[in-house]
């Protein structure tokens, strides 16, 4: 429905003030010919009947939402409580924009608050900004602040099993940084980082180093021996996680050392949705806060001892000078942010960890199932979380067969990684049940 405050006689009185006769002589400036090529050719109007009926139809023939997937690759099919949606519809949560003024924004400023404390837990890190937009851009936003905090090094070490989605919003961000250099390390025939090939690498000149934790092919790093070697030599540790479930598992980043841990938020009570929206999750160490991107909402208490919330940290262009800005990113996503927030509160620690077993000893069973014929086989040896590469000369036409069958088979590799040609990255969450797994077995079978 459109909406339009200013009546005819509102326009024409308007236009008399400035001088012109009607709308157009206000673009006068604009050549003519550009005026032209920039109108607007759009259909006829239709009815809200019309216009569902048109939309029911076109969300048919999406036929992945209605067959099993075993894509994941970065977003996670997990079952979202019904008490996530119910807390995200109401009115003062997703009407409500940005924080700035705290003497009204009391409940967005908490639930921010809240926000950071799970955050800040579930990366074991001490202190989490009010999120980014998504993993990626998180993952990017780190390697910047790596940088700022080693600004004499100019090298950036990434893993080459880190999510090449990832890899490739880090080069866009850091084209325009100008000194950073990023060099990437290759994956070992266990599926882990090449620990010996990262240790060759690391010199003076190596501000960061970037791994996965569980890396893209779901494969747990060996986080312990990395960030030894990184901090040996006066770099910090730098891990991302695609999927965060599998904290609920693995010790987090902060228990081995990691100085800036970024995750995906999407598992954590948010549906897949066709690839958006997500929430990135970015924690670090106290000693860096004033280097971190974002901002970050602090507890005070007023002038009558009143508990209160305020943004305690604001390091964005629209607070401070352009140029001393550490990020660019205008807003948290604050309804996602929230939906992570009842998430975890939701399902608490116990829960999280329930979930994580489970989603391991589902993918295992998978992976068991799937390569008990001998037709596949998985080539990394390192333990995996809920996805594993299967590996099979004939994996591109059974991919192909498995769609046409409607099951979504994985995510072949070739697209990434020539090495991995033959290769499907699989994943098997809590949601994908026998009937699932029999029907995928079927079909690459």
């Amino acid at each position: 429905m459109r909406f339009l405050p200013h009546t005819d006689a509102d326009i024409r009185s308007l236009l008399r003030a400035v001088g012109v006769a009607e709308v157009a002589d206000l673009f006068t400036e604009i050549p003519a010919e550009l005026r032209a090529r920039a109108a607007v050719r759009l259909p006829p109007g239709a009815s809200e009947p019309e216009v569902r009926g048109r939309l029911e139809r076109l969300a048919g023939r999406n036929a992945a939402a209605a067959q099993p997937c075993f894509a994941g690759a970065g977003a996670y099919p997990h079952f979202v409580p019904a008490v996530v949606d119910q807390i995200l519809q109401r009115a003062e949560f997703y009407s409500a924009y940005t924080p700035y003024q705290p003497e009204v924004s009391q409940g967005t400023l908490q639930a921010i608050f809240e926000f950071q404390s799970l955050v800040a837990m579930l990366l074991g890190m001490e202190v989490a900004n009010a999120s980014m937009y998504d993993g990626a851009s998180a993952m990017a936003e780190a390697v910047l602040m790596a940088w700022r905090i080693n600004a004499k090094r100019p090298r950036v070490l990434l893993s080459r099993a880190l999510h090449p989605q990832y890899r490739e919003v880090v080069r866009t961000y850091t084209t325009g940084a100008g000194a950073i250099e990023l060099v990437e390390i290759p994956v070992a025939a266990d599926g882990r980082t090449d620990a010996e090939r990262l240790a060759a690498q690391l010199t003076d000149q190596v501000a960061a180093v970037v791994v996965g934790h569980p890396n893209f092919f779901g494969i747990v790093e060996d986080l312990e021996h990395i960030g030894t070697l990184a901090h040996a030599r006066g770099a910090l540790l730098v891990t991302a996680t695609s999927e965060p479930i599998a904290l609920g598992l693995l010790k987090p980043p902060g228990s081995y050392g990691a100085d800036i841990a970024v995750a995906e938020g999407q598992s954590l009570g948010i549906p897949m949705s066709y690839g958006g929206p997500g929430v990135g999750l970015f924690a670090t160490r106290t000693s860096y806060v004033r280097m971190m991107p974002g901002r970050l909402v602090g507890e005070a208490v007023d002038g009558a001892g009143r508990r209160g919330y305020v943004l305690t940290l604001a390091t964005r262009e629209q607070h401070i000078r352009r140029e001393k800005a550490t990020s660019n990113i205008c807003t948290n996503h604050g309804l996602m942010a929230l939906a992570v927030t009842v998430y975890l509160s939701t399902v608490g620690k116990a829960g999280l960890r329930e979930l994580a077993v489970a989603n391991t000893a589902n993918a295992h069973r998978v992976a068991g199932r799937l390569t008990a014929s001998g037709r596949w086989c998985l080539p990394f040896s390192a333990p995996f979380f809920n996805e594993f590469v299967l590996h099979g000369t004939h994996a591109a036409a059974a991919w192909e067969t498995a769609r046409s069958r409607g099951v979504l088979a994985g995510v072949p590799l070739r697209r990434w990684y020539p090495e991995l040609a033959d290769g499907l990255l699989v994943c098997a969450t809590e949601t994908h049940d026998a009937a699932a797994v029999d029907r995928l077995v079927e079909a690459l079978e």
